[in-house]
């Protein structure tokens, strides 16, 4: 399952991420901004379990969230998602799964990998913030999953067709939730009108 979350203040945000103004700074802020909505909406449904508490005047039942919640970052761009989805679930551990796509192939090559060890209700989110061909966020779910997790979330800013079809067709228990789904991938497999090369943008590395 996909879903683009449609809300305008992510429309007015994303209007000025895109920009090719925008230096790192905003860019950096306006991808923490956005992502706080994504987080929200990928944890409508998350499971709860009952807990008796005492407030300052009466005893009463609450809730807590039943997951182990867990944020992995793509390596780099990623990184720029992670504060905001901890800010949302503070308690979550946190994972890093390094790729590269290479020059010539496109394909992903993965060179650094460290993951908390899964429990049984363990709840993963997979933050990286363009899903461009797929190749990249299949094999970090690939990894992801031989390390024991089966309860899998990705979140992208700015997804285009293609990769989400490409992880569908592979991982159909994965959920995919975007900010926005655009036209498609050009001939250097960027996405179009996307973002330019999210990680450059949020570091200042133009």
């Amino acid at each position: 399952m996909h879903k683009e979350i449609e809300h305008p203040v992510i429309k007015h945000k994303l209007t000025i991420l895109r920009d090719e103004r925008t230096k790192h700074k905003e860019f950096r802020e306006l991808v923490s901004e956005i992502t706080i909505f994504l987080a929200y909406e990928a944890l409508k449904h998350v499971e709860l379990m009952e807990t008796d508490i005492v407030t300052p005047v009466a005893p009463t039942t609450g809730y807590k969230v039943a997951h182990d919640i867990v944020v992995v970052p793509v390596l780099r761009a990623g990184i720029g998602m992670l504060n905001s989805v901890c800010e949302i679930m503070p308690t979550a551990k946190t994972g890093f799964i390094g790729l590269y796509r290479d020059h010539d192939t496109k394909l992903p090559i993965e060179y650094y990998s460290k993951l908390p060890e899964a429990s049984d209700n363990a709840l993963l989110l997979l933050v990286d913030p363009m899903l461009a061909t797929g190749g990249s966020t299949n094999a970090a779910i690939d990894l992801i999953k031989k390390n024991g997790y089966t309860q899998i979330v990705v979140l992208s800013i700015v997804a285009a067709p293609e990769g989400i079809a490409a992880v569908e067709s592979l991982h159909t228990d994965v959920d995919i939730y975007c900010a926005a789904i655009d036209e498609c991938l050009n001939n250097d497999k960027y996405i179009v009108p996307g973002l330019g090369d999210a990680g450059d943008r949020l570091f200042g590395t133009v």
